[in-house]
């Protein structure tokens, strides 16, 4: 008969010095286990596969503010209209694209508008003879929805003084160098009003645009440069 192996690796005799062992069984004791759920391979079991990520999650798609910069692409300005900005928009002045120069506007208040630069050949000559025609200061906004637009603000022609519109305006333009600004008509007032916004603190992303490339595009298609244009044959009742 096979020796019996204790758990110390003894044998144990059957109580007969020399005779055959029998097997001696020890109890183990009990010992509780802790296991880690933190990393099931250190309980001896294999872990469990993550579940995947849902190709269809929104946020994996959502744009952020920095698009432009994360597909390394650069903004080229197509259209930069020329109009006050309207009442609905906040708005931000550029600190140094400005120009005091002399336009004519066609056209009642709105989107039908239309502004034309004009070639200081002809100043002397329009201004003795068409009420479309006066100076203008240009500035240079850009819009919370990043539209860049020149705003042809009126100036008082040779020998007037300045009204309560255009003061109140220009003063809304330095206003707006600083601040958020939206500009409101107040015709009780006869004057703009201006409000500032309080929660938008992020600054405007001005174009990499002079004043010179903002005039080209502009009024590419709307330079007088002659008394023979179109839209000054139609004011005289030529065309």
């Amino acid at each position: 008969m096979a020796p019996d192996i204790q758990a110390d690796g003894r044998t144990a005799s059957d109580g007969q010095g020399g005779g055959p062992t029998r097997p001696v069984v020890e109890p183990v004791s009990d010992q509780t286990r802790v296991l880690d759920v933190a990393n099931p391979s250190a309980n001896g079991q294999s872990p469990a596969e993550a579940p995947a990520p849902n190709p269809f999650d929104p946020a994996r798609y959502r744009l952020g503010t920095n698009y432009a910069e994360m597909v390394g692409a650069h903004e080229h300005l197509l259209e930069v209209p020329v109009r006050k900005p309207s009442k609905e928009a906040w708005f931000r002045v550029h600190p140094t694209n400005r120009l005091e120069t002399a336009v004519l506007e066609v056209g009642d208040e709105g989107s039908d508008r239309e502004v034309f630069l004009v070639d200081p050949l002809l100043w002397p000559m329009l201004a003795m003879v068409e009420s479309t025609f006066g100076p203008r200061l240009l500035v240079q906004y850009q819009t919370r929805q990043r539209v860049n637009a020149l705003w042809p603000v009126k100036l008082p022609g040779s020998g007037q003084k300045m009204n309560p519109w255009t003061r109140s305006a220009i003063r809304a333009v330095e206003l707006a160098k600083t601040h958020w600004v939206r500009l409101q008509s107040d015709m009780a007032l006869g004057a703009y009003r201006a409000e500032t916004a309080i929660g938008i603190m992020d600054e405007p992303q001005w174009p990499d645009y002079d004043l010179a490339k903002l005039l080209e595009i502009a009024f590419r298609d709307r330079l007088i440069a002659s008394l023979d244009h179109p839209v000054l044959k139609r004011l005289r009742g030529e065309a």
